[in-house]
């Protein structure tokens, strides 16, 4: 069974926010002639490597709830130009939506076991997927989802 890493979204306020950053730094990559690799930076290295790279996602929560997720491709620690240890944690650039599922804010990221992270929404019934994302925090929320 995977292990994943669940981390805030900080800024995005939907999805399409998080789709819009990804697509803005595509975009840049091309105009200066370079390939695009979607990298989140974060301060700490997971320890369980290894285990999240066996199928792992990041999950990413979106106002208070975690909201879509990436899959993980690679874990790269690296010591930054002021000595400071960090990690690029490379992601998949397509973002799945998950289920809204509420969580509380925390900072930098926590693991999340798989039988703990919710399902993506293209599984589910059909109808889900195309709700409006707002509609389908709400109904997540009011425990209809």
């Amino acid at each position: 069974m995977a292990l994943h890493l669940v981390k805030l979204c900080v800024g995005a306020g939907s999805i399409a926010d998080l789709e819009g950053w990804i697509a803005g730094r595509r975009k840049a990559a091309a105009r200066a002639g370079k390939a695009f690799e979607q990298v989140h930076t974060t301060r700490m290295v997971p320890k369980r490597a290894a285990e999240l790279l066996d199928g792992g996602s990041l999950y990413w929560v979106i106002k208070g709830q975690v909201s879509a997720r990436q899959k993980l491709l690679d874990i790269r620690p690296f010591t930054d130009a002021d000595g400071i240890g960090r990690c690029d944690l490379v992601l998949a650039p397509d973002v799945v939506p998950v289920l809204p599922q509420p969580r509380k804010a925390f900072q930098g990221w926590r693991y999340f076991d798989a039988k703990d992270a919710p399902p993506d929404i293209g599984g589910r019934g059909a109808g889900i997927a195309d709700m409006p994302e707002d509609l389908r925090r709400e109904l997540a929320s009011l425990g209809l989802l």
